[in-house]
């Protein structure tokens, strides 16, 4: 299976969505329950593996992140507009 990756990152969300997080004071359990409520297949360690960028982040599951945690999708993709666009 073919790994993918951009810029060496399998995710680029995993700070913002760990400082989003804890700004909502939620656990990793706790955004996975949130998650779970919106029909995504989510766990804690998932979500940690995320927070690690040892994991790849679908669209449907960034979109569920942003309504969990009340976050505009810049918010989240804030560090790779400040990294990779001018």
């Amino acid at each position: 299976m073919k790994q993918i990756h951009f810029s060496g990152n399998k995710n680029v969300i995993y700070r913002r969505l760990y400082l989003a997080r804890k700004n909502q004071g939620l656990s990793q359990s706790q955004l996975a329950a949130q998650m779970q409520v919106m029909n995504v297949n989510m766990d804690q360690q998932m979500i940690s593996r995320i927070e690690k960028n040892q994991r790849q982040v679908t669209d449907y599951e960034f979109a569920c992140f942003c309504s969990c945690l009340s976050v505009q999708p810049e918010e989240l993709l804030a560090d790779f507009f400040d990294q990779f666009l001018p």
